[in-house]
């Protein structure tokens, strides 16, 4: 995915792109002896990645996220095929409140995103916590 930081005066401010790396952390409430009820995890892990692939790897791989006021100075690629419009700047901060909604609104009801990181490098981050 890539994106550009209207406004930022460092490198950011050019269109570039990341090989991002999403961790999300899920409960659920447990039993009053303290373990997980029947069959013993909270999500099967093939659940969770459907939601993940369906609802952000799809929606934002391979994508051009800019916000309308970086296309208001740069028209051209208004035009382009894998353009993801934005009302507001696409910084890791932002994709991450924007993947957090994506994944809220999927989980099943008893289940309750706790934490999010994404990685755009192998030391640098964005992090949600409930």
């Amino acid at each position: 995915m890539a994106h550009a930081i209207f406004g930022y005066t460092g490198k950011c401010k050019n269109i570039h792109g990341h090989s991002y790396i999403l961790q999300v952390t899920v409960t659920k409430s447990t039993s009053s002896d303290g373990f997980i009820t029947g069959p013993g995890f909270i999500m099967d892990f093939k659940e969770l990645k459907k939601i993940v692939n369906e609802k952000i790897i799809k929606e934002l791989d391979h994508r051009l996220i800019l916000s309308g006021e970086y296309l208001k100075l740069n028209p051209a690629f208004e035009s382009a095929e894998n353009i993801f419009k934005w009302k507001i700047e696409p910084s890791a901060e932002n994709i991450l409140i924007y993947i957090k909604e994506q994944i809220e609104m999927a989980l099943p009801e008893e289940i309750k995103l706790i934490k999010l990181q994404l990685y755009e490098t192998a030391d640098s981050y964005a992090e949600w916590i409930a």
